[in-house]
Parts: structure tokens; sequence; C-alpha cells
């Protein structure tokens, strides 16, 4: 526990996976810290034990996609419908997210306006690991450090999503506890992102 009153979110995109979310799990219960898992619909529908771990575990569960497509691609109509159908996957596992992170992070005018419509809070980052390209834990955080800080919001994927160059998130869960050290060794404690916005420090987050 840090002793320094800042607050910081580790965050998980495109899980959940069926081998790789339950080591992150794991990693996380081992260094005490909790985090927000952005979980793709289907995927959340299709491993609800995984989901069900996350909320029992403290963690919050929010919502990436039903599709991991760009926004930049679809129309506003499909936007909605994307987000109406992993919100539904959600709600079918007893979860009512408010917290929506779009695929890539890449946000639009009608991304924002969608997120008016259904009440969502866009959430993105501020401190990105680039874990999709398999880098070692130790180059990551040695990479990421300099910009974590109080209010920090740290990008890490927990599933093999599109693009991705790397056939494993091995690095990923041995990021997990050395980057919680990191944090509390600045003052700062892991929490979701749900606590953060309670003090008021990430309705958005530029990436």
């Amino acid at each position: 526990m840090s002793k320094g009153g800042g607050l910081a979110s580790m965050t998980f995109d495109d899980g959940p996976d069926g081998l790789w979310t339950a080591r992150v799990l794991d990693a996380l219960l081992a260094s005490e810290a909790r985090a927000t898992f952005f979980v793709t619909g289907p995927l959340a529908r299709e491993h609800p034990a995984l989901v069900e771990r996350m909320r029992d575990e403290g963690h919050e569960v929010a919502l990436h996609c039903s599709r991991h497509v760009r926004h930049t691609g679809l129309g506003e109509e499909e936007i909605e419908a994307d987000a109406v159908s992993g919100l539904g996957d959600l709600r079918a596992l007893g979860l009512s997210a408010r917290r929506w992170r779009p695929p890539w992070g890449i946000v639009t005018g009608s991304t924002r306006r969608v997120a008016r419509r259904l009440g969502l809070e866009i959430s993105l980052w501020n401190a990105d690991t680039h874990d999709w390209r398999g880098d070692p834990a130790e180059r990551m955080l040695a990479a990421v450090s300099p910009s974590l800080k109080d209010g920090s919001v740290v990008l890490m994927h927990d599933g093999l999503g599109p693009g991705a160059r790397r056939t494993g998130c091995h690095q990923t869960v041995a990021l997990v506890p050395a980057l919680a050290d990191r944090l509390r060794d600045l003052g700062c404690e892991p929490v979701p992102m749900s606590e953060l916005a309670r003090r008021g420090s990430c309705a958005e987050v530029a990436p």
C-alpha cells in the first residue's frame, strides 16, 4: 500500500483471454493491486468466470467494444450499435458499465455523441507501455516510467488484439508487479479508474 496519497490506474484492453487474463489477475492479486479491464463484449460472454473474478477481486469492468474496428471507419449508427451490443453482453453478466475505451483509442465526434446518448464516459490513457509489441518487461518499465505520476492511467493489454506483434502476454504479466512497485515508489496506489474519477481526475484522458 502506498503511503504517498496518490492514485494511478493500470488498465487492460482486448480481453478477457482464456489464458492470459487469468495470469494477469494472478499478478494483480499477488501485487495487491486493482485495475480496470476494458473488455470485448463477445469475449466477456465467452469467459464469464474471468469477468466474475475481475469483479470479485475488486477490479472495474468497463466496455471496450464488440468489434475491434476504428471509429473512423464506422458510421455513427454502427458505432452506437457496437457499443449497445457490448453493453448488452455485460448486462447479461450482471454488469452495468459506465466507462468506454473505443478501439485503438480513436475518438470521433460520433464517438462523443454516442457516449452522451448512452451515458458513457470515454476513458483513454496518458501512459502507454506499448506491450502489444512484445518488448521485455524491463524495457517497458524503463520506457513508461518517466510519464508515471499521480493520476496516471497506464495502457496494457490482457489479450492479443488486432495489430499485436507478440504471440503471448508473458511480458505484460511480468510487468504488472514491477509497475505496481514503481507506482508505489512514486506514492501512487494502483486503483481502478473509477476511483480516480471520484477524485475528479479522468473523465477522458488524451493518449
